[in-house]
Order: C-alpha cells, then structure tokens, then sequence
C-alpha cells in the first residue's frame, strides 16, 4: 500500500544544503565553507556542569519552562540589549525550537508573516508548515532592511514580521534607524515582531541594535550554539509578552517537553562564568578577522557585500552562471559553498561560511576564485 502523507508535507523540500552534502558525500577531505557552526569547542566551564549534572543524577525532565536558575541568568544576559522586567521567558529546544513554537500559537492558515529576502532557511518552511503565507521582502544588494519595503508587504493579514540581524546567509546587521521605522509599523498595526538574535555577538564593526529593545511588542529568540559552540546542545531561550510566552509554554508541554535537562545546566554555568574563562569578544575578534581574509580575499573577483556581523558572506556568483551552476562546479572542486536559493527566491549568490581554520579559508577562497576566473 502506498504511503499516505499529510498535505502540509507538500509545502517542505528538503534542505538545499542537505542536498550539498549529498553531492559531496564522495569527496575525500573536502574544504568545507558550508557549515553555520562555530569551529571552538564548547567552553570547560559548560562541559564541567554538564558532567557534573549527569553525575548528580540530574536526567530527568525539568520543568517546561527551563530552570528557574536559567531564567534568571538569561535575564541578567539580555539587560544590556533589553529591559526584561515583566517579561515572560521559555527556555527552549535551541532558537529553532521557539521560533516553531512562536508561529504555532501565532499564524492561523493563510495568515501572512514577513520575512526578508535572503532569509534563514527554516522560516520559510516553518510559515508554510503553519499554513502561512511567506511576504519575503527583496533586500539585494546590499542586504539590508528598507522599511519602506516592509511597509508595502504589509496587510490585514500580516501576522508577524522575522527580524535576523546579524543576518544567516548575508551578515548583514540592521541599522538603528531601519529598526525604528519597522517597529513604528509594527506597533501602528499590532504585528508582532519575532527577533532571532543568535548571532547577535557577532557583529564587527560598529553597535547591534536588538529590536527587542524599541519595542515591547517583540519576542526575543536567541541561544546558546553560536557564542557558546553548543549547537548539538538544543538550549535556547525566547523571551517576550507574558501572554505568548505562556502560550508557547503550554505547547511546549506537548511537543518538545523541555529543552535538555544536562544542557540547561551547562548552559546555567556559561552564562555564570567569568569572562576570563569565556569571552565572547575573543571569539569575535577572531572571526572579525576570518571575515576580513574571505572578503579581501574575494573582492577583486566577485561581486560581494562586506558582511558587518554573523560568520558567513555572500558574493554573487560569476556572470553567466547561476549559483547552482557555481556551487556544483566548487563542489567539483573539493570546495562545499551553498548555493543562495536556498536561503531566497533568487539563484544569484552563494553562501560561504567562515567558520573554519585560515588554513583552509584561504585554500578555498583561491578555488573559488580561480574557478570563476576561469569562466
């Protein structure tokens, strides 16, 4: 008998970076540009706590809601973005996890979200999961917010607008002045705005601005896997209107129970830590400079926007080749890169991360190079 799936599967491909891997699982020692994970380990103090609680017999569940230690850390972590008094907080199954969470109680079938365009992969399948309709809003090519954009997606169906700043795939970082006049339009129709901020340590070259500190109408969605390199841990945290979060709560509660009991200790301890023992700044000086190699390393071939935070940059593939077409010929090469329609509604650009050791950076900045000097 054939296999009978729910219609909803219809809306979700599978990932154009899973199919990377799939066209590269032959490759012997690849240099991978492909990965959106931190290359540090996670830090000795998280680990100890981690340890420590498995011994302790600390496996059971926890509440739904995370460690009441964890909520209070995490709101001491935020203050300096945020004001958190009076806010609600979940702890959740990494960043993923809340954002599912958040359009499940949020988005009825047909309801429509905002997005921009290069986008996170997961949000787009999430809305269409929900029954949502995806407003991607066209930030090429520069990658940044034009609240005037935003505006004309808006309508009476909109629901929510996705905020990623520093941004997956571009590293891009919004400005100050685009933020305000989003959350003026915002809070002129009473749309919620969701803020993923995971990468919000990462950014290089001047102040990040949290959206979740213009606006109380905003759920803050942020984690442990970038700053801390935790990202098989599952620990994320969204803070926001007691309201949602209650809700997200309860569904939380029949869906994924509690974000791992271990993990939440070790979480506890980074936050905890002294910075002598974790030091974000370090990690972002490093990729400052990671981010400085790729880019002076691709300027002179590419068409590419200098990334202002995350770790990944986004050139435009060679004229007369569609990033697939690129991608494919890299892969060839022994180089993984992401080809950009994975992340938008257009096969212009690739991603590169540059998450990885210099060695390797350079190495595989100079066959991309030479590949599309080759035509």
């Amino acid at each position: 008998m054939a296999e009978q799936f729910a219609e909803r599967m219809r809306l979700i491909d599978s990932s154009g970076i899973r199919r990377v891997f799939d066209l590269a699982q032959d490759l012997e020692n690849p240099i991978n540009l492909s990965i959106g994970q931190p290359d540090f380990d996670v830090p000795d103090p998280a680990k100890v706590a981690a340890i420590a609680a498995i011994e302790r017999g600390l496996n059971k569940y926890t509440v739904t809601q995370g460690l009441a230690d964890l909520h209070d850390a995490i709101r001491a972590y935020v203050r300096p973005r945020m004001n958190p008094d009076g806010k609600g907080v979940l702890v959740t199954s990494g960043v993923s996890g809340g954002l599912m969470l958040s359009l499940l109680v949020t988005v009825n079938p047909g309801d429509e979200v905002v997005i921009t365009d290069p986008y996170f992969v997961m949000y787009a399948h999430l809305i269409n999961l929900c029954g949502g309709v995806v407003k991607a809003v066209d930030t090429y090519p520069d990658f940044q917010v034009r609240p005037e954009a935003v505006a004309a997606a808006l309508s009476d169906r909109t629901r929510a607008i996705i905020l990623n700043s520093p941004a997956n795939p571009t590293g891009a970082v919004y400005g100050r002045e685009a933020l305000e006049a989003v959350v003026a339009l915002a809070r002129e129709r009473d749309i919620l705005i969701i803020s993923d901020e995971i990468y919000h340590e990462f950014a290089y070259d001047g102040g990040f601005t949290s959206v979740a500190g213009l606006s109380d109408r905003t759920l803050l969605l942020d984690g442990f896997s970038k700053t801390f390199g935790m990202t098989g841990w599952r620990v994320g945290f969204a803070m926001g209107p007691p309201a949602l979060i209650d809700k997200m709560t309860m569904l939380q509660q029949y869906s994924f129970v509690c974000s791992p009991s271990m993990a939440q200790h070790g979480a506890l301890a980074a936050l905890r830590a002294d910075r002598s023992a974790i030091d974000p700044e370090a990690y972002r000086d490093a990729y400052r400079r990671k981010r400085d190699i790729v880019y002076e390393g691709l300027r002179e071939t590419f068409e590419v926007t200098k990334p202002e935070g995350a770790f990944y940059i986004f050139p435009a593939a060679p004229a007369g080749m569609t990033a697939t077409a690129f991608v494919e010929k890299a892969i060839a090469n022994n180089v993984l890169i992401i080809p950009g329609n994975v992340f938008s509604g257009r096969d212009t650009h690739f991603r590169i991360s540059y998450a990885t050791d210099d060695d390797a950076l350079k190495r595989g900045v100079d066959v991309l190079c030479s590949l599309a000097r080759s035509g």
